[in-house]
């Protein structure tokens, strides 16, 4: 869709702009999610969007990006499972600090 815009010159000229509709499109979902409105919906889909449009001045490809982060979050979250169990914890009984613990963990085998 943004391509097709971009195609017949509706669209930014600087990538700047485009991260102002982002905090434009992040501050009218945080009102509406605030007020728990019937707009949040909507509001939420705007903010995605203007973060692909962002994507796409930074030459990244969100399907990838999105695809990657989801694939590093089953990992970490595979650890956190099992390492837990390892050491006789029950996941639904743990706090949420005690899991982040093995979540920074997980996250020390990304880097």
């Amino acid at each position: 869709i943004q391509d097709k815009a971009r195609g017949v010159g509706f669209d930014w000229d600087h990538e700047d702009q485009v991260w102002d509709k982002v905090h434009e499109e992040l501050n009218e979902f945080k009102a509406e999610a605030d007020a728990k409105s019937e707009k949040m919906e909507e509001e939420f889909g705007d903010l995605l969007f203007s973060l692909v449009n962002f994507a796409r001045f930074k030459g990244i490809n969100p399907d990838d990006a999105l695809e990657r982060t989801n694939k590093k979050f089953i990992r970490r979250f595979q650890y956190l499972e099992s390492q837990s169990a390892k050491d006789g914890k029950v996941m639904g009984e743990m706090s949420l600090e005690e899991m982040d613990t093995y979540w920074e963990k997980a996250k020390s085998f990304d880097k």
